[in-house]
């Protein structure tokens, strides 16, 4: 049994915050993988299915951001379930927009929903970055992690959210490598043709030499 843990901040205030990216992206698997409809439990909200023939718990603290290691520990707890299967999603200041990466253990970077559940847990469990990009000045950071994700941002957000949920199978499956690269591969623009490049040099050169 998996526990995956998505971070952000409870309410509608919220919800399209730019540091509430980890619940969007357990939302996407949840929807996706037509997981349980959402119930209140171990101050969060739950949804239960599988994935890849896997018992898959979806947890959504709802303790705010600096708090969600309470949540993290009573669900982990309850179906005791160790921290190397436990893979937290959340936002990543120091990844560029639609870029992830994923590790077991390490530092929390500054990350206050990371740094909570280091407290409880230890940090011998799976975080998957998920890149927001920074503003640049560290006191830009707060306004703009709380602030909503701009029109801009929507394609790449959507994509990559979809990616995720639909390479989720392979985190349980263990394949932690193959789920990043997957992910990174649907994310790519597709690659011009050869020939329709030499095609189109070739047409755009006589096109030049008849003035046209």
């Amino acid at each position: 049994m998996f526990l995956f843990v998505g971070l952000g901040n409870p309410g509608t205030k919220y919800a399209l915050n730019r540091h509430n990216i980890g619940f969007m992206a357990v939302d996407n698997f949840v929807h996706r993988h037509n997981f349980s409809g959402w119930s209140k439990k171990f101050q969060g909200e739950i949804s239960t299915g599988t994935l890849d023939g896997e018992k898959v718990v979806v947890l959504k603290p709802q303790t705010f951001m600096n708090l969600s290691g309470q949540s993290v520990q009573a669900a982990a707890a309850f179906y005791k379930i160790p921290p190397e299967k436990i893979v937290v999603f959340h936002d990543e200041l120091d990844l560029q927009p639609g870029k992830i990466r994923m590790k077991k253990a390490g530092g929390a970077g500054g990350h206050n929903g990371i740094k909570s559940i280091d407290a409880h847990l230890g940090q011998n469990y799976w975080r998957v970055r998920m890149g927001i990009g920074h503003p640049g000045e560290k006191h830009l950071v707060s306004n703009y992690v709380l602030g909503d994700f701009a029109k801009a941002d929507q394609k790449w957000l959507e994509d990559l959210l979809d990616a995720m949920a639909k390479h989720a199978p392979r985190i349980v499956a263990g394949d932690m490598d193959g789920f990043m690269s997957k992910v990174a591969q649907e994310l790519q623009p597709p690659k011009e043709d050869k020939k329709d490049t030499t095609d189109k040099k070739t047409t755009e050169k006589k096109e030049k030499q008849n003035g046209l």
